[in-house]
Formats: structure tokens, C-alpha cells, sequence
């Protein structure tokens, strides 16, 4: 666990497995936490995982400018991170939020990354209308989350149709999840949906094609929305496996832990 001075802001970094050969960078979804990742690197002893608590998330200092929040903000926040960790060729995974950052970064950076995992997670949207609509949505829910409160947007986000999934399983879990969610602070989760929402992001469907690193994509069956979008990323990438988790929704590491961290060890070695 260590607090980095990450151009400004204090930033939360957790490591598993120190003294492992192979690096593993996580980054977690909307709501989520370096906590995300701690079962799968309890299952990946011999990777080092490296987990970051994203902006507005965690205990990650919150900034007070919206624009701080923004994509290429983040990107960078990222790429000092690998700097200060003097982190040479790496894994990057990424779950939804966690992995448009991931997809963005590597866009970027290529030359630092061995493979790119991305679970449950998209370029972003194709049309300048439809991040238009997504940027409105996102607006009233940050007020919302501002006005009302963390219970009431926790008890609300819990029950949207992405997580219906999550309904079975069995307590310990899902009290484990909401836990996490409420650990957040209002302010956070309010700028990163203004600041990094799908809507406020550039689309990313164009740089496919010109990526040459190894991309696995990782879905659920029952995520009938992601699974369609793995399907046409497939189809633009050089490099690419497609895994889908049978009887999992949005959130493979929580639904089917094992069988996720089975994926991922096969992938890496």
C-alpha cells in the first residue's frame, strides 16, 4: 500500500505479490476501488498486481477542478504512475470504466504494454449525438448522487438492469460489493461521471485498427449489451481473443471469480 504525489494529487496504490517477476496494472470500474482487484491477485501469487484507486474514487484525493477528471487527464495520471514506479513492459487490465482508461492508455502508450485485458468495457461512443445524450444523463446523475445522497444513489445503482446478475449472489458477496460503493465520497463519484463518463470521452472505435498490442476481451453471457460491443472490437483489432464467462453478467471478477483469474493466468502465460 503507498500514497504517490501524482502531478498534484495524492494517490492511492496497492501491491500484492511484490516480489513477482510478471506485473499486472489494474484498474477498477465507476464506484470501485484498489479492493476491486485483492481476490485475484490472492489467486495470481506469482504476478505482481499493482492496483491505483482512479480519480474521484477510493483514497485518491479528489480535485476540485472538473476538468482534472477528464480522459487525458487520467492518462497521464496513469503513465506518472508507471514512471514513479519505474515499471518497464506491463500487463493493463481494465474493468469498464477501469478499462476505457486502460484502452485510452494503451492507444497512447503502446510501446510500454505487453497485453491489454479489458473486461467489460467499450471505446466509448460512436457519435458526437449520442455522447451529447450520454453527458446529460450523466449531469442529472451527479446531481442526483450531490442531492440525495450516497445510501440513496448506492441503494438505486445496485438495481439497475447491468447488475441484475448480481442478484445471486450469495450475500457475503454482494454486501462486500456495496460496501465498496459506499466507501466513495459524493463529490468523487459526481466528477468522475462529469469528468470521465462515456459521454465526455473521445471515441476510440477509429484507433482500433491501428493497435498492434496482444488485446484479450473479456465478457459475460449475461451482459448481452458488452458482449455485442466485444464483438465488433473483434472485429477491428489485429491482435485479439474474445473470452466469454458463461452465466456471468458485467462483472466476471465478482460473479465467477475463479474461473476469471483461470483467464487471466492462461492469458499471461
Amino acid at each position: 500500500m503507498a500514497k504517490l504525489m501524482i502531478r498534484g494529487l495524492e494517490t492511492h496504490v496497492e501491491i500484492w505479490n511484490e516480489r513477482a517477476q510478471q506485473t499486472l496494472v489494474a484498474l477498477h470500474g465507476f464506484t470501485g476501488s484498489t479492493a476491486t482487484w485483492r481476490n485475484l491477485a490472492k489467486a495470481l501469487p506469482h504476478i505482481r498486481v499493482i492496483s491505483i484507486d482512479c480519480i474521484g474514487h477510493g483514497q485518491t484525493a479528489i480535485p476540485k477542478e472538473a476538468s482534472r477528471f477528464s480522459m487525458d487527464e487520467q492518462i497521464q495520471d496513469l503513465e506518472e504512475v508507471i514512471s514513479q514506479l519505474q515499471l518497464e513492459k506491463f500487463t493493463l487490465l481494465g474493468y469498464s470504466m477501469g478499462g476505457r482508461i486502460a484502452l485510452s492508455y494503451a492507444i497512447t502508450y503502446p510501446e510500454r504494454i505487453e497485453r491489454l485485458i479489458l473486461e467489460s468495457a467499450s471505446p466509448g461512443l460512436r457519435t458526437s449525438q449520442e455522447r451529447s445524450e450520454r453527458c446529460v444523463r450523466d449531469n442529472e446523475l451527479a446531481e442526483k448522487i450531490i442531492h440525495n445522497g450516497l445510501q440513496s444513489f448506492v441503494n438505486a445503482w445496485e438495481n439497475i438492469p447491468l447488475f441484475k446478475s448480481q442478484k445471486c449472489l450469495p450475500d457475503n458477496v454482494r454486501q462486500t460489493i456495496r460496501t465498496e460503493r459506499l466507501s466513495q465520497k459524493v463529490e468523487g463519484l459526481a466528477g468522475s461521471l462529469r469528468g470521465i463518463g462515456t459521454g465526455t470521452q473521445p471515441s476510440n472505435w477509429m484507433s482500433l485498427a491501428e493497435l498492434e498490442i496482444p488485446v484479450l476481451l473479456v465478457t459475460g453471457s449475461l451482459d448481452e449489451k458488452f458482449c455485442k460491443i466485444a464483438l465488433e472490437m473483434k472485429a477491428l483489432l489485429k491482435n485479439v481473443k474474445h473470452k466469454t464467462v458463461n452465466n456471468a453478467g458485467h462483472a466476471i471478477h465478482v460473479e465467477n471469480p475463479a474461473e476469471f483469474a483461470t483467464i487471466i493466468e492462461e492469458y499471461l502465460t
